[in-house]
């Protein structure tokens, strides 16, 4: 196999060429709703009460990794970008990057709190939860998502979360998804244009954040932008696998100039910061008007900075010494980076108000991938999709499906099979001097940042599906 296979996570998108005084309920009727309540299929539950009910399981258990070794495939790429190297299917899941991309819409109904406040700093607050909520996800989910195929589609339309979406592998070097969700009831807009650089640092795999996600309040003719923090895999070669955010994310209002930082901290020497989330609302005068304040793990909570100051020194009180440690660096050495301890959970301020809490996983969640629920039904292919999907969504991946299966056999050789074809299709198009066309998403402009960006066309959910490529 050719070093040209990705390895990377990506995605991105943009706002609609539709006019948004058109995304109202009477526009969405092409949203189809999939009715399972005839049979079970891949794990799917019936209705009830009229609300769909989605699987809750997968078909079979995760395999073990313990047999791999990791350090034989890994030890020539300390350093490198590892966008151009094969990886093993032991290292994924079996969902692809444009349904990671899509587990953003988990907590939905934050999206729908901040439509609903008419004070600006309580929206500010509401999106700064959101944009938390947005990678709680990925803790303890340690496999990786498989690459997606250059012209790879996945749609989900959620009547219950009143959202859907649409995502495009728009580039494959480098590796670019764009995604498109829009509210049913017209009340907004979120895109994104992510395209994640993997480095592999010896005992670790760090994600560096690339590109911008947009969210677009329409009622309230607001715009937010902000990136992802910093991800990174630990013990990659020895010990137990565990998940690290870290870096600043600011959330910019670019209709109010309000903005948030927020700072997911780095663990420190002693764990005490594992998974801790600090910052604070400014307006555009840079006054701070709140603090936030969590874990990206559990919680999210603002309060009065004054408030949180005062708190703050309370605390501080005899551990000067302590704060001094955890400064320095820790001693670079060939063990095991061991997990920290998780700390007590967040101590709440008096006066805060809760933003957020994540929702408990299913108990045998460690069993499959250490899935969400959301992230469980994300591959479900439900009776009749398959007469009306694009024959480009990841649910048609027969790698994937097998993978889920558990036919690790199976999916490994369709991955092999798949990259080849893509290999083959980019060689014919280079011979014929043609370039690759994307069907829902233009290269364009992010109209709040002024950076490039991926422009959703339009026209996904009118089942047009004439002339798309032969991917799998």
């Amino acid at each position: 196999m050719s070093n040209e296979d990705e390895f990377y996570d990506a995605v991105t998108g943009l706002d609609s060429d539709e006019s948004y005084e058109g995304v109202s309920e009477a526009s969405f009727k092409d949203a189809l709703v999939f009715d399972s309540s005839s049979q079970k299929k891949n794990g799917s539950v019936p209705q009830e009460n009229g609300i769909k009910k989605h699987r809750t399981s997968l078909p079979a258990p995760m395999f073990s990794r313990n047999t791999i070794s990791v350090w034989s495939i890994l030890k020539k790429c300390i350093g490198l970008e590892l966008s151009k190297i094969t990886m093993p299917i032991v290292f994924n899941e079996p969902l692809s990057f444009l349904q990671r991309i899509t587990e953003y819409m988990e907590h939905t109904y934050l999206i729908n709190r901040a439509c609903s406040l008419s004070d600006s700093i309580e929206r500010m607050q509401a999106v700064a939860a959101f944009a938390v909520s947005a990678v709680a996800s990925q803790w303890d989910r340690t496999g990786k998502p498989f690459n997606p195929l250059l012209g790879e589609t996945y749609e989900l339309t959620r009547d219950d979360q009143g959202f859907r979406l649409v995502s495009e592998q728009v580039s494959h070097h480098p590796p670019v998804s764009a995604f498109h969700a829009e509210s049913l009831r017209g009340d907004f807009v979120f895109h994104g244009s992510i395209y994640p650089k993997l480095k592999f640092w010896g005992k670790s795999v760090e994600a560096e954040p690339k590109g911008t996600i947009t969210l677009e309040l329409l009622k309230h003719n607001e715009a937010y932008t902000w990136s992802n923090p910093y991800c990174c895999v630990h013990n990659i070669i020895l010990g137990k696998l565990w998940i690290e955010q870290y870096g600043t994310v600011e959330i910019v209002n670019h209709s109010t100039g309000d903005k948030c930082v927020l700072n997911f901290k780095p663990c420190g020497m002693f764990g005490k910061e594992l998974h801790r989330v600090e910052g604070y609302i400014q307006d555009k005068s840079k006054k701070k008007l709140c603090v936030i304040y969590g874990k990206w793990t559990e919680c999210m909570w603002s309060v009065d900075p004054q408030a949180y100051e005062s708190h703050k020194k309370s605390e501080k009180k005899g551990d000067n010494k302590k704060n001094k440690n955890e400064e320095q660096e820790g001693a670079v050495n060939d063990d095991a980076d061991d997990m920290p301890e998780i700390q007590e959970t967040v101590a709440v301020v008096p006066g805060s108000t809760l933003l957020w809490r994540i929702d408990s996983r299913p108990a045998h969640s460690a069993t499959m991938y250490n899935f969400t629920n959301f992230a469980m039904f994300l591959n479900e292919l439900e009776p009749g999709m398959d007469g009306i999907l694009a024959s480009t969504d990841c649910r048609f991946r027969p790698d994937i499906r097998a993978m889920e299966n558990g036919n690790m056999d199976e999916a490994s050789q369709e991955k092999e099979r798949l990259e080849e074809k893509q290999r083959a299709a980019r060689k014919e198009r280079a011979k014929n001097e043609e370039e690759w066309s994307t069907r829902w998403f233009q290269n364009g402009t992010n109209p709040h940042t002024g950076s490039q960006d991926w422009i959703y066309s339009g026209g996904y959910f009118n089942r047009n599906y004439q002339d798309l490529p032969d991917i799998y």
